[in-house]
């Protein structure tokens, strides 16, 4: 029992230590796509010339969404016309690329693996759409799309599927302080939450019981500490591998990378590791759904060699500027609740969350709740639009 306790210690204290933190992401993200359409997304990805990809990773990015999520949405989009190379840029932009993500690991591992994020995670798309250049033929894109018109569901697809933007017109300002702008980011913010709540949850209990129960020798052996090269080299290969197995992804598997840091990972190991969500065994059985087996093992294929090359590529380049931090200066969260700065950030971005919480119960929330995992509520892949009251939709 002491041991149970000590593990749920552990989760308890890292998550009272990151929730302003991801209050403050997902709110910021909120804020941007409650301004940007979904529908001008569709028209900017159709083909993969290296400003389209640049674009679907802006864009991706300004459309956070949990894993599950993206890999739906990027179905939804290639089923529409989008090129699939852009689709999958997208689809990666949108988990690794986000302003959540970037904030969690600033606060828990340090600036540089924010850095490493935004380096690495373009690293990565550019790598992906060389691989898909010299790879991905006709005979294997023509399946996949017959299979994707099936249709079969997977995960989180009438999440996907809601465009909860601004539909007035008007500057960024004028939508984003109108009545519908703050309803818009209320939905946004409790969908995104709802979303990876899960995931989450499940990525804090994993790392706090594998912080409290794994000795740290274990991990030393695992990851070659004390010998550098060597620990370099095996980080980015084995990283992906342990994501894969661990089933967390999204912002969930964070608080795990910090305790793989801690244990003897390299930098780069930790990159690719975070960077493997979209790899994990329940979302490649929905990549086999959504495009048949020969796709998905592709996708495994060339998401794994260009995840690695990435790790590489942000260990040796920040490793030669001398930015990787010390891992003996990593520290794990076992404080708990002290009245210091956390403590009243807490107080105020969980005042901030009830107020979008209370303007998204008032506004026709529960119904998008309901139908978050399943089948779209309309044809079009839309929920009802609030009107500038905030009464709800019509």
């Amino acid at each position: 029992m002491s041991a149970i306790l000590h593990a749920l210690s552990v989760t308890g204290s890292m998550t009272w230590e990151i929730t302003w933190a991801l209050i403050l992401g997902f709110a910021l993200s909120a804020v941007v796509q409650a301004v940007v359409h979904r529908s001008t997304v569709l028209g900017l990805l159709g083909d993969d010339r290296p400003r389209t990809l640049a674009m679907a990773s802006a864009l991706g990015a300004a459309s956070s969404s949990c894993s599950y999520a993206a890999v739906a949405l990027a179905r939804s989009l290639f089923l529409k016309g989008a090129n699939f190379t852009a689709a999958m840029a997208f689809e990666i932009a949108s988990t690794n690329l986000v302003i959540e993500l970037g904030v969690i690991l600033a606060l828990l591992m340090g600036w540089q693996f924010t850095a490493a994020e935004f380096i690495g995670g373009p690293v990565m798309i550019v790598l992906l759409a060389l691989l898909f250049r010299l790879f991905l033929r006709d005979t294997l894109l023509s399946p996949a799309r017959r299979q994707a018109e099936r249709g079969l569901a997977g995960s989180m697809e009438g999440h996907a599927a809601m465009d909860m933007s601004v539909r007035r017109g008007g500057s960024f300002a004028r939508r984003l302080f109108s009545a519908e702008g703050y309803t818009s980011t209320s939905h946004v913010f409790v969908m995104e939450w709802a979303a990876i709540l899960k995931d989450l949850v499940i990525g804090l209990l994993i790392a706090g019981a594998i912080a409290a129960w794994v000795p740290d020798s274990f991990w030393r052996a695992f990851f070659f500490e004390g010998h550098p090269l060597a620990a370099k080299l095996w980080g980015p290969l084995i990283g992906p591998l342990v994501a894969i197995a661990s089933f967390v992804c999204s912002i969930g598997n964070v608080p795990l990378a910090v305790v793989l840091w801690k244990g003897g990972i390299s930098f780069g190991g930790v990159v690719a590791f975070i960077f493997a969500d979209l790899l994990i065994l329940p979302i490649l059985h929905i990549y086999r759904k959504y495009y048949g087996i020969r796709m998905a093992l592709f996708l495994l294929a060339t998401f794994y060699a260009a995840i690695v090359v990435a790790g590489y590529f942000v260990e040796f380049t920040f490793g030669a500027l001398g930015l990787i931090p010390r891992q003996a200066d990593a520290t794990i969260p076992m404080s708990g609740v002290s009245w210091d700065y956390t403590t009243w950030l807490n107080i105020a971005f969980l005042l901030l969350a009830a107020a979008l919480v209370h303007r998204f119960l008032r506004t026709g929330g529960r119904s998008m709740l309901r139908v978050m995992g399943g089948a779209p509520p309309d044809s079009r892949g839309t929920h009802p639009v609030p009107d500038d009251s905030g009464r709800g939709p019509h």
